[in-house]
Parts: C-alpha cells; sequence; structure tokens
C-alpha cells in the first residue's frame, strides 16, 4: 500500500519529532538544554525526559492512526501520519513539535466516512490522554521534588527577577481541574506554574490541548467533520459562527480604548484589516466581511470601555489565522448523505462533551 520511500520519509519525520520533543523536555522538566554550558542536557536526564515525550508523542500516534485504520477500513487512500517537528532550544518556549496530520489521497464521498474518520482520532487520542493524567495524578511525587528543579527555593532570602524570569503558566480546562480534585494527593499536587515539570501531567495536558485544537466546530477540523455528520444542513452557520466567536474571544484587549491615540490610529486599521483576512476562505462577501471585522471591533471596544480588565487570549488569533485564511471554514459536499445511525450520534455528543470539557480558554499564559 505505501512505498518504501514514503515508510522511510514517515519514520524519519517520526524519530526527528520524537528527539525534538525530547530535548523539549529536558528544558521544561528539568530546566536543562544541549544548547547549554551551566545546566547542559546530559544522556541521564536526556533518557529522564522521554518520560514526557513517550507519552506525549504516543498519543499524537494513537490519535492519527485513528484517522489513518479507519480510514483504510472505508477504503479511503490516506498518507501515513506527518510529524512535523518543530524545536528551538533556548531561543523561545517550544514542545518540540507542531503536531501530525494524515493527508487524505482520495475523495471522501459519505457523509459516515467523513464521521467516522473525523470522530476516530479525538476518541481514541482522548483515552490515551485519559490514561496517561490517570497515571500522573495517582503517581506524584513526593512535595519536596520540586527542590530538585529549583533549588533556589529552598533560599528563604530567594525572589525571582521579574525582568529575566520567564513565567509561564498552565490554564485550567474543566477535565485537568476535575481529575486533579478527584485523583491527586492535594499535599503533593504542584500548582499551575510547576505542572511543567511532572512529566505524565504536562504530557497529558498538551494532548488535551491538541484534542480541543482538532475539535473545534470549524471547517473541516475533525470537529468541523463532526458537526457536519449531525447537521450537515446548518454546518456552515456554525461553523462560522463559532469562527466568530472564536475570533472575538482571541483578539479580546489587542487594541482598547485605553490606548495612546496616535499608536490607537496605526493599530485599529491594522487590527481591523487583520480581521477582514482572517475571513479569506469564508462564504461571506466582501463587504460583509469588511462589515463583521468592524463590528467584532466596535463590540470589543464597547465592552472594554465597561470592563477595562477583560482580556482573552491572543495566542488563538495565529490559529485564527490559519483556519480562516489557508483550512477554511468550509465543509466539502458529499454525495452520499445518509443520516447517522444512533451509535454514531452517541460517539458525536461524546466527542463535543470531551471537547467543553477539554478546551482550555487561556492554555498558555506567559510574562
Amino acid at each position: 500500500m505505501y512505498t518504501k520511500k514514503e515508510y522511510l520519509r514517515h519514520f524519519s519525520l517520526f524519530i526527528i519529532t520524537f528527539l525534538c520533543t525530547t530535548l523539549a523536555g529536558g528544558e521544561w522538566l528539568f530546566g536543562r538544554s544541549i544548547l547549554s554550558n551551566d545546566m547542559p542536557l546530559t544522556w541521564e536526564y536526556f533518557f529522564r525526559s522521554m518520560a514526557f515525550s513517550i507519552p506525549f508523542i504516543g498519543i499524537l500516534l494513537v490519535h492519527e492512526l485513528g484517522h489513518l485504520f479507519t480510514s483504510i477500513k472505508h477504503n479511503v487512500k490516506a498518507s501515513l501520519p506527518y510529524f512535523i517537528p518543530f524545536w528551538f532550544g533556548f531561543i523561545a518556549p517550544s514542545i518540540g513539535t507542531l503536531g501530525a496530520v494524515i493527508k487524505m489521497k482520495s475523495l471522501v464521498n459519505s457523509r459516515r466516512k467523513f464521521f467516522d474518520i473525523g470522530v476516530a482520532g479525538p476518541l481514541a487520542g482522548f483515552v490515551i490522554a485519559f490514561a496517561v493524567l490517570t497515571y500522573g495524578f495517582t503517581h506524584l511525587p513526593d512535595a519536596d521534588f520540586i527542590y530538585e528543579i529549583h533549588p533556589e527555593y529552598l533560599d528563604p532570602d530567594y525572589a525571582p527577577d521579574q525582568e529575566s524570569v520567564l513565567d509561564i503558566q498552565l490554564g485550567q480546562n474543566l477535565l485537568f481541574y476535575g481529575m486533579e480534585k478527584m485523583l491527586a494527593n492535594p499535599d503533593k499536587m504542584p500548582n499551575m506554574k510547576e505542572v511543567i515539570h511532572y512529566p505524565y501531567l504536562f504530557a497529558g495536558y498538551l494532548a488535551l490541548f491538541f484534542t480541543a485544537l482538532n475539535l473545534l466546530p470549524i471547517g473541516q477540523l475533525d470537529g468541523g467533520h463532526i458537526i457536519f455528520g449531525l447537521f450537515p444542513k446548518h454546518h456552515k452557520q456554525i461553523s462560522h459562527a463559532f469562527y466568530i466567536a472564536f475570533i472575538f474571544f482571541a483578539g479580546l484587549g489587542l487594541v482598547n480604548p485605553m490606548m495612546d491615540f496616535t499608536y490607537l490610529l496605526i493599530a485599529l486599521p491594522l487590527y481591523v484589516g487583520f480581521i477582514y483576512i482572517c475571513f479569506q476562505k469564508s462564504v461571506f462577501k466582501p463587504q460583509t466581511k469588511l462589515a463583521i471585522a468592524i463590528s467584532i471591533v466596535t463590540v470589543q471596544f464597547a465592552l472594554l470601555n465597561f470592563f477595562p480588565d477583560i482580556k482573552g487570549y491572543e495566542g488563538w488569533l495565529l490559529y485564527a489565522f490559519l483556519l480562516g485564511r489557508v483550512l477554511g471554514l468550509k465543509h466539502p459536499p458529499v454525495q452520499d448523505g445518509t443520516r447517522l445511525n444512533a451509535g454514531r450520534k452517541v460517539l458525536a455528543w461524546m466527542a463535543i462533551i470531551i471537547f467543553i470539557i477539554c478546551f482550555t480558554p487561556k492554555p498558555f499564559m506567559i510574562s
């Protein structure tokens, strides 16, 4: 089915991505890097970092294999998983990968096939992520484990230099919060700033993050396929409405009425233009796209006048741009529109619930 060249290419990307996530794991877990002379990533810490990379890459692999095996079952040609390595060392925080994808090589002409292929990945990956988190929460090291990573905490006079220390705090989602309360020993549970040093918790958290991204009910994401399976006649409205809400939250507070007026004169049209570009692959006419962009900014300004402290999450803007400008918000039509049976509908609503409990409004807060 696949050539030796394809196996070699995909396996090579997998190995490179695994190495990159292991290097990133060394930085997140232990503050050690192959680029550092003061805190080098020795072989000991490299192998210890695999406690992060193995479950993390494993979850991504299971997710993509869920798509692949379901595609094979439905006689839909698909590529092997493409793993995307992405590591910057200490130049900027990275997790070693941008995820993984498979590419459809033949036409999917059935509503049920689209649904099955779309839902299989998130459900398969979620099961493994849930297991990893369960292990992580029930096998927390003793509370003084954090002193191995941060021995400076033992100094009673220690005070972080706010100008030089990169402070990264993970956000909360319903599942992570609920599992913490039900499974974790509160005396051993780290705060959300220190979870990055706990390999199974961090790997599971990132897996939930990627699962939620894929389950957004937009365009041809997995969540888009699921919504198309449930509500094919309303996919366009749901996809566009959710995208508008998504980009509204992402940019909330980025340009606000409290800014210097001169700066505002420059930033405001650029911001409106950016939102307009984000709707490039929508169903709207150019005039409507501009009206939506202006409306989003106007409502944001109105809210900020009354609630100046509210703020969205700017990190979503890049993803919003990719969705609206590159991937698109529409779903391709199908020849076979046979309705989902009862079992598939149950899986669809399970996937929607998984999205709700896994989505983190502000996943990485950096100061």
